[in-house]
């Protein structure tokens, strides 16, 4: 990486001052990573409950005595100056105070991160955009906002969709075909041969009627051995039902992928992606096209995949990948033979970065937000896809709408539609508003069938990328 060379001889200011709103598990690690990470000086956070923002600091190790309770944009201003740290729960007041340079938006609300985002740009602060429920809703107004404003509005390093977006950028600028990209779900399916058992390996809660572990039934372990040449598909349709009890992909992780689509240009090639559970060996077997033996039919497709492995075999991590080629032969030649884990006719081959480290990694972002006036994204930050939901049971008139952990919806990807009715509605515009009429199990989600909430920015700020966008 060359980040310190370009700190060190373009850097427009020494240190970039950090304001966090949302001290999450993400937010958190931003903070604990502030004593190790040069340039960077996390200066104030903010979070409804006043103990998870000065817990923050508490987890970094910071001194007791250099921590200030604030509640007005004059009294932080004061103690900055003074060299303390500043904790709130006045997440409102973090914008306005002028020692910070950027905001880093963590609250995992849509509607209030897109009022903590554009207070932010107004008051000429770059934002880090943590909250993916908000950027999947209104990112690319809101890049468009900040342009104007002469700050930047980024995606984060640490996050799997700003990690695959980077992926991608670099195959580009090196002149590979991408064929295919993805990240991988945080879950891993792990198969224990001799035991017959694959057990899901997360840290996540496992919801009923999901299990943590089935039983390979004798006549289907077969389908869990290597996918053979051109036979992915149906590897891959038995492997999904062999594997339907286990947990299954969420909407957490499609928000992530439409935001990495309006990115990347990258397309799912079904609403729902395909989602297959694959060893790493496997993902450039399966996620080529079909001219090449996988089972895309276009290049540029997005997708997830869940990792297969042993229990003694390494994993993606939570990572991201890509499968790609070289369309000159020579080059081709090079990519799949110096290591490189490629298809069976060497015609392609899978990147993989097996890692996102959340919070801990998002510093580099800041960095090149605060010190470069960069963002670590891409320039072509448009409204291509939306994330909708599906009614998974039946929903009652009145009921609220849950986010994207409820059991209450399924996600879907779809081209991205303006707000009218009769059109399938943006995910995180339903999140916490209510349905109008009773909604059968199954049903597409409208925007006929919310009640839009009086005075939301969210809401207004769509209708404008609509209109900007959709036009």
């Amino acid at each position: 990486m060359i980040y310190h060379h370009l700190y060190k001889n373009f850097a427009k200011r020494e240190q970039v001052t950090v304001g966090l709103i949302g001290a999450g598990a993400y937010g958190t690690a931003i903070v604990t990573q502030d004593p190790y990470t040069p340039r960077m000086t996390v200066a104030a956070v903010a979070d409804l409950s006043l103990a998870a923002a000065r817990g923050a600091y508490d987890k970094a190790g910071f001194d007791p005595a250099l921590l200030v309770e604030c509640d007005t944009v004059e009294a932080a201003e004061a103690a900055i100056a003074a060299g303390k740290r500043v904790y709130t729960d006045r997440c409102d007041i973090i914008a306005g105070i002028k020692a910070l340079d950027m905001v880093c938006e963590s609250t995992g609300t849509p509607e209030a991160s897109a009022r903590y985002a554009v207070d932010a740009i107004r008051q000429g602060k770059h934002v880090a955009m943590i909250t993916k429920d908000c950027d999947v809703t209104i990112g690319p107004i809101l890049k468009k906002m900040a342009r104007e404003a002469g700050v930047v509005y980024t995606p984060v390093d640490g996050d799997q969709h700003g990690l695959l977006i980077q992926l991608y950028e670099w195959a580009k600028s090196v002149g590979l075909t991408v064929l295919s990209g993805g990240k991988a779900t945080d879950g891993e399916f792990v198969y224990d041969r001799a035991a017959g058992t694959v057990r899901i390996k997360t840290d996540k809660k496992i919801h009923a009627p999901a299990v943590e572990v089935i039983e390979v039934a004798e006549e289907d372990r077969p389908w869990m051995e290597m996918i053979p040449e051109g036979r992915s598909e149906e590897y891959i349709a038995h492997r999904k039902r062999i594997l339907a009890r286990l947990p299954q992909p969420g909407a957490y992780d499609l928000c992530e992928m439409t935001v990495a689509a309006n990115y990347t240009g990258l397309a799912p090639a079904v609403d729902t992606l395909i989602h297959a559970p694959l060893r790493i060996t496997e993902i450039p077997v399966a996620y080529a096209t079909t001219a090449l033996g996988g089972i895309f039919m276009n290049p540029g497709t997005l997708d997830l995949a869940t990792c297969l492995r042993a229990p003694d075999e390494s994993g993606l991590g939570g990572g991201v990948f890509l499968v790609v080629r070289c369309d000159n032969a020579y080059s081709n030649h090079v990519l799949t033979t110096k290591g490189q884990i490629a298809n069976y006719d060497d015609s392609t081959a899978v990147i993989y970065r097996p890692y996102h480290l959340c919070g801990v990694e998002t510093s580099s972002t800041i960095l090149v937000a605060g010190l470069l006036g960069l963002d670590t994204g891409s320039d072509d930050f448009l409204p291509r896809y939306d994330l909708v939901k599906v009614a998974a049971r039946d929903i009652a008139a009145g009921e609220v709408f849950g986010n994207d952990h409820s059991q209450q919806l399924t996600g879907r990807i779809v081209p991205a539609q303006p707000v009218a009715p009769g059109n399938a509605a943006c995910a995180h515009l339903l999140t916490g508003n209510r349905a109008r009429i009773a909604i059968p199990a199954g049903t597409l989600i409208t925007y006929d069938m919310v009640e839009e909430p009086a005075g939301s920015l969210l809401w207004k700020l769509r209708r404008l990328q609509d209109k900007t966008f959709l036009a």
